[in-house]
């Protein structure tokens, strides 16, 4: 990975963007997710947006970062993406091969 001086990042032959916002450097993560996916990076981010360790790691740096953050009102999202989780993988049918 090598830092370019026109804020953009060459990763494995990728180009990620990288925007200066208030002294921090934020990395466009749809062009981290077209390493995964080229042709629709957007169904890798709305996988990970989805997924319940995404949804913690938020809550967790809005706890952090936020002082205005309202746990209380992020507790029943939180509570939602475990149940989604959990229904996924109970329905799941197994197929057998004979």
């Amino acid at each position: 990975m090598k830092m370019k001086s026109n804020n953009e990042l060459n990763v494995n032959g990728t180009i990620v963007r990288v925007i200066r916002h208030n002294g921090a450097d934020y990395v466009c993560i749809t062009d981290i997710a077209a390493l995964k996916n080229p042709i629709e990076p957007k169904d890798v981010v709305k996988n990970w947006m989805r997924s319940r360790a995404t949804i913690s790691f938020l809550g967790l740096w809005e706890k952090l970062h936020n002082p205005d953050f309202k746990g209380v009102d992020f507790d029943p999202l939180l509570a939602q993406a475990v149940a989604i989780a959990r229904l996924m993988r109970v329905s799941v049918p197994r197929v057998r091969y004979s």
